[in-house]
């Protein structure tokens, strides 16, 4: 991995979008960093206003620090500032409450995976 320190302005690089084809959607990323030894990863990720995922689960741990607007999930409700962390296999959901989008700072510890309840069943 490189060892040199680096800086990205995320208001100034475009958005990608991440397919999730069971949804038959895409979300609005921002690649802050992604790690060749580890496959961790940290994006900026906006749920647009009304879009939550269904049940699903990773085989990463994620957690999601909420920038703007407020952060729904199977844990609750949560504004900006908080952070929210998911261990690796918990069945959830997360998205925007109908109101408004949410940005957060999306982070795993190891390369993102997505299975879909519905689809695979839990882990």
């Amino acid at each position: 991995m490189n060892q040199q320190p680096f800086a990205i302005n995320t208001n100034t690089v475009p958005w990608e979008f991440l397919p999730v084809p069971f949804l038959n959607s895409e979300l609005p990323v921002k690649t802050c960093l992604t790690c060749p030894d580890t496959g961790m990863m940290i994006w900026k990720l906006r749920y647009p206003a009304g879009f939550t995922t269904v049940e699903h689960w990773h085989k990463c741990a994620h957690g999601m620090y909420v920038l703007e607007g407020h952060l729904v999930t199977s844990q609750g409700e949560f504004g900006p500032g908080n952070f929210v962390w998911f261990p690796e296999e918990s069945v959830m959901f997360h998205g925007a409450r109908a109101d408004n989008d949410v940005l957060v700072l999306f982070i795993t510890n190891k390369a993102f995976d997505i299975h879909f309840v519905e689809e695979e069943g839990k882990p």
